[in-house]
């Protein structure tokens, strides 16, 4: 019976087993710039990001939108009190936040997953790291330019009150300490907000899911944590009120800055958290700070395996 056999090619001469090919390619002889370079690069062009600058003009239109939201309320209370000769702003420097966080919070919700959304789901995530950039310089980056971003939008309607107050002829001494403790509680508040949105975005490439994500827990808690604190100021409970707003972002910014800022809280029977009450809010308020970012850092660990 006969036995097929396999088909042999001839194996090649020596001399057309190797080619070298001139495909142009040219070596970089300029200087290298190292980490800290990519890491100022990435976090400059986070924080434009978050204002649409260098983008479609349809990026633009959302955050420029909120940013002007923001600072009309002061633009007109300025107005009124320059025009009816007050004697006070009718909100203080660290009211302002508190009153105007939806605006807020749907900055956040817009801005922290297109801060890192994309690359997750574009999955451009390892080429960052394929450069000297490592996983804490990739999170500091993203982390810095949104906490940025979100200071510029909390701190510029304070400038245009304290601007306005100042040509109003309102006391200078008390004006000046109040726009300081009012920048401390927004420097809070976007160290917070920031690590909040982005650990929120980060666990879903779709920036629509992170979106919403974002919405619900910044506005779900607060509702909740307010509601708690109505019924336990109904019942007479006054004590468990400032325990209760330590489960929600808003109400923790609002317990620190009415325990050492001077501020009015916007608490059930306006009675803030004491001191000790509010060393707690500030330790839990530094402790979510470093947690999100410890949450990041890990997440971003796993993705750019």
């Amino acid at each position: 019976m006969a036995v097929e056999q396999p088909l042999r090619t001839p194996a090649p001469a020596s001399g057309e087993q190797t080619r070298i090919h001139n495909i142009g390619y040219r070596t970089y002889d300029g200087p290298r710039l190292g980490r800290a370079y990519a890491r100022r690069s990435l976090y400059s062009q986070s924080l434009r990001g978050a204002y649409g600058l260098g983008r479609s003009v349809k990026s633009k239109v959302l955050p420029m939108l909120l940013f002007v939201v923001m600072c009309v309320p002061a633009a007109i209370m300025v107005a009124v009190a320059v025009a009816t000769k007050a004697k006070d702003l009718p909100v203080d420097y660290t009211r302002y936040a508190i009153v105007m966080q939806a605006v807020i919070s749907l900055y956040v919700a817009s801005q922290a997953p297109q801060s890192v959304s994309r690359d997750l789901r574009f999955k451009t995530v390892p080429l960052y790291f394929s450069r000297p950039i490592e996983t804490a310089d990739y999170v500091l980056a993203k982390f810095a330019a949104l906490a940025s971003a979100l200071f510029v939008l909390t701190a510029a309607p304070l400038l245009v009150l304290y601007v306005g107050a100042l040509l109003a002829k309102l006391d200078f001494t008390d004006q000046t300490k109040g726009f300081a403790q009012g920048l401390v509680s927004v420097a809070l508040l976007s160290l917070l907000f920031a690590g909040l949105g982005l650990v929120i975005a980060a666990v879903t490439p779709r920036r629509g899911f992170g979106i919403a994500a974002v919405i619900a827990v910044l506005t779900i808690s607060y509702g909740a944590v307010s509601t708690l604190q109505a019924i336990a100021d109904a019942q007479g409970s006054s004590g468990a009120i400032a325990w209760i707003g330590l489960f929600s972002p808003v109400t923790l910014i609002d317990g620190v800055q009415s325990a050492f800022l001077g501020a009015s809280s916007a608490f059930p029977g306006g009675v803030g958290p004491s001191n000790g009450e509010g060393a707690v809010y500030v330790l839990v308020t530094l402790g979510l700070v470093a947690a999100t970012y410890g949450l990041l850092t890990r997440r971003y660990r796993k993705v750019g395996l």
